[in-house]
C-alpha cells in the first residue's frame, strides 16, 4: 500500500514527526532526482538539489503546514532550483527521462518464467514510451510513475490542463500503434504478451477518462 504523502507532510510539518518526514523522503527522493536530471543532465547535481530541497522543507516545516498539494510543491521546488542551477552554471539541459532499468512490475510470483515475462513486458513498454515526443513522454511518466494529477502536471510544466490530456491520450494511441503486431502473424506467446500490454494501456486510459469526467462534472457543478 502506498503511503498517504499528504498525511505524512502534515505529520512532520505540524507534529515534527521525524519518521513521517523520512517516509515522505524515501517515497519521493528517487522520483525527484530523476525529474531533476531532466533539467540538469547531471546525476550528482540532481541529488544535491533534491537533498537541499528536503533540508529546506524540514527547516521551514512550520511555514509549510498549509501546503495542500505537497507532491506538486516539491516537484515545483526542484524544477525552480534546477533552473537556478542551470542559470548559475550558464547552461540549460533537457534530457530524456529514462527508467528502463528501474520501473518494473511487482513480482507477485516467484515462478522464474513469470518474472522473466514481466520484465520483458516492462522492457517492451519502456521502449515504446521512448518513441514518444519529449513533452508527451514527460507527461506520461509524471502521471504514470510520479502519481501526479492532470492539474499538477499542468502547473509543473507550465502547460494547460487540456494540453496534458492531449499528450496523454496521444501517447496511449501511439503506444497502441507501436505495440501492435505487424507483418507476419506472431507466435502464440507474442500474441499473449501484446494482449497484456494492450490491457495495461487500456486500463490506464479508462482510469484517466473517469478522472476527466469527474473533473468536468466538478467544474460545471453537475
Amino acid at each position: 500500500m502506498k503511503p498517504d504523502l499528504t498525511e505524512l507532510w502534515k505529520q512532520f510539518c505540524v507534529d515534527d514527526n521525524v519518521k513521517a518526514f523520512e517516509g515522505f523522503y524515501y517515497a519521493m527522493f528517487n522520483k525527484l532526482v530523476k525529474f531533476c536530471v531532466y533539467y540538469t543532465a547531471n546525476q550528482e547535481a540532481a541529488e544535491e538539489i533534491v537533498s537541499e530541497i528536503f533540508v529546506k522543507c524540514w527547516n521551514n516545516r512550520k511555514n509549510l503546514s498549509s501546503v495542500e498539494r505537497p507532491v506538486t510543491y516539491v516537484f515545483v521546488a526542484v524544477k525552480n532550483q534546477s533552473l537556478k542551477h542551470n542559470k548559475k552554471h550558464g547552461a540549460v539541459h533537457m534530457v530524456e527521462i529514462d527508467s528502463a532499468e528501474e520501473h518494473h512490475f511487482a513480482d507477485l510470483s516467484s515462478d522464474p518464467s513469470t518474472i522473466v515475462e514481466r520484465k520483458e513486458l516492462q522492457q517492451q513498454l519502456d521502449r515504446a514510451i521512448d518513441t514518444l515526443p519529449m513533452q508527451a513522454r514527460v507527461v506520461f511518466r509524471l502521471i504514470k510513475e510520479g502519481g501526479l494529477k492532470y492539474k499538477e502536471v499542468a502547473e509543473l510544466m507550465n502547460i494547460s490542463h487540456r494540453t496534458v490530456q492531449t499528450h496523454l491520450f496521444r501517447s496511449i494511441a501511439k503506444l497502441r500503434e507501436v505495440l501492435k503486431p505487424r507483418g507476419v502473424p506472431p507466435a502464440k506467446d507474442s500474441n499473449q504478451m501484446s494482449d497484456k500490454l494492450m490491457n495495461i494501456i487500456m486500463f490506464t486510459a479508462i482510469l484517466k477518462f473517469i478522472y476527466i469526467f469527474y473533473e468536468t462534472c466538478r467544474q460545471f457543478k453537475l
